[in-house]
């Protein structure tokens, strides 16, 4: 059995905000599970060429945005998966932070971060 306390959790610096990775790669589940803050104000351009991604927006609002540019607003209650290593745009909205469980298949190594000042779509 894995028990562990979000303050005793990795923390990493993603580039537009922290993800705190509960499950890695070494546990052994096959999966990541993050409780992920996304800054106020930003706007993030990723996508996940290695790995499937659900989102649980848990506080805050903000909203995700497709390759084609349809927005889904995100707030307290709403899922948003990306099952084709979906190109997107993740917006935290301008006055508040923006909390998201997220859950990575496979597994996170866990010092992965994004590079957000490329011309592409930061991907890892």
């Amino acid at each position: 059995m894995i028990v562990r306390h979000l303050s005793d959790v990795p923390s990493v610096d993603w580039g537009n905000g922290l993800s705190r990775r509960f499950l890695l790669q070494a546990d052994g589940m096959n999966y990541t599970l993050t409780d992920t803050i996304v800054r106020a104000g930003t706007k993030s351009r990723l996508e996940y060429r290695n790995h499937l991604e659900s989102c649980y927006c848990i506080e805050g609002s903000g909203e995700v945005l497709d390759f084609d540019g349809n927005s889904f607003p995100l707030e307290p209650g709403t899922l948003y998966a990306l099952d084709e290593h979906d190109p997107h745009f993740l917006i935290a909205s301008p006055d508040e932070d923006l909390r998201l469980v997220c859950v990575f298949s496979p597994a996170l190594r866990g010092d992965e971060t994004h590079s957000l000042d490329a011309g592409e779509f930061s991907s890892y």
